[in-house]
């Protein structure tokens, strides 16, 4: 049996989630069954990009914090750190501490940044990666993901969380490599199955809906969700938000790689009922994921049938980020006529639907369309 801890939170004060966490944790056997004295231990938030907790896009530092606090008391020596989607320089990782929250938590605790600019391959014998330093250099991680939608794979969690361990743009060529969903969470699976997160501390605390993973609205959840089985965690999160955990590919295709388990039957919950804290009006999009997507051999004539990035043109600020971010080459997206006074159009013809302009649009002015019923 997977075990998952359940446990209310209604706020960030910080005393209130240092009492959650420290529940979670004991709930779950302490901190000892996680970390031994004098392991490196890295704790691996959630940072899309150098923005304010206050956008509920990042994990919170009062989060990380209490986590830190529990882990230093069992003797860990920690570190921390994520790659963003944008950036890969000691400028841009420190921007983005400093930005999240974390900086001043870390420097207080005198707990280092972890090396998330270089890295080097891997190979998991189907899989090759090129992984951050900071993420190969310790004795073990302690993932802290946030609760979002996410416009690829339906919700950001537990699995998707250790792909901040790619530094910076080389995120992009995944896409551009695995251009379906199934194929991507597969990528995901493999590179967490690699990594081994020993524990998954989810902050829900204030969650974020519809126009995730950066640019949604906060939607308060009142819970943090713990858990050394990711696929478990994942699932209870789409339950939470009333969403089939078979909709989820990182969750059903996770339990076929044995990466653990969403079958309600075997899933222990310890903490608070999860029925007490489900939100049925939670703004994400309920159907099965799609999987009809990609430019050449499974390009698609009529794109009236599958989602697709829209850009609107009030919100734009024109400013070319999103062409920027496009894995592909030619862009899928380009200035129309060149000029720079207008808002950039599509080529949906050649559009992967990887949604990486979407996700990291700094306005807020991609949003994902769906077909017409």
């Amino acid at each position: 049996m997977s075990k998952v801890a359940v446990i209310r939170c209604d706020s960030y004060e910080q005393d209130a989630v240092t009492a959650a966490v420290q529940r979670g944790i004991g709930l779950l056997g302490g901190a000892g069954e996680f970390v031994a004295p004098d392991e490196r231990i890295l704790l691996k938030p959630n940072w899309i990009m150098a923005v304010s907790p206050d956008r509920c896009a990042t994990t919170h530092p009062t989060v990380f914090r209490a986590v830190c606090e529990v882990f230093m008391a069992a003797g860990a020596s920690l570190s921390y750190g994520d790659s963003p989607g944008r950036g890969t320089s000691e400028e841009a990782a420190t921007e983005a501490a400093e930005a999240t929250g974390f900086l001043e938590v870390a420097e207080s605790l005198n707990i280092p940044l972890a090396d998330f600019i270089n890295g080097r391959e891997v190979n998991t014998g189907t899989q090759e990666f090129f992984i951050a330093n900071g993420a190969l250099d310790c004795d073990g991680i302690i993932s802290l993901p946030k609760l979002k939608t996410q416009g690829f794979l339906k919700l950001t969690g537990a699995v998707k969380n250790q792909f901040g361990c790619v530094p910076g743009r080389r995120k992009g060529a995944y896409h551009q490599q695995l251009q379906r969903p199934a194929d991507f969470a597969r990528m995901l699976i493999e590179l967490n199955m690699y990594l081994k997160p020993r524990l998954y501390i989810m902050d829900g605390i204030v969650a974020m809906e519809g126009n995730g993973p950066m640019n949604g609205d906060p939607k308060k959840m009142n819970v943090l969700l713990l858990s050394a089985d990711p696929i478990a965690l994942d699932a209870t999160v789409c339950r939470l938000v009333d969403v089939n955990p078979e909709y989820s590919y990182t969750v059903s295709l996770g339990r076929q790689a044995g990466h653990g388990t969403f079958l309600s039957d075997e899933i222990t919950y310890l903490g608070d009922d999860p029925e007490g804290l489900v939100s049925r009006d939670f703004n994400i999009n309920r159907n099965p994921i799609s999987n009809v997507r990609g430019a050449g051999v499974f390009s698609f004539g009529n794109d009236a049938g599958v989602p697709k990035p829209y850009i609107l043109e009030e919100k734009c600020k024109r400013c070319g980020d999103c062409i920027d971010i496009c894995p592909i080459s030619p862009k899928a997206l380009n200035l129309q006529d060149g000029d720079k006074a207008k808002a950039p159009v599509y080529d949906y013809g050649r559009c992967i639907r990887c949604f990486c302009c979407q996700e990291l649009c700094p306005h807020g002015a991609i949003i994902i369309k769906e077909p017409e019923s």
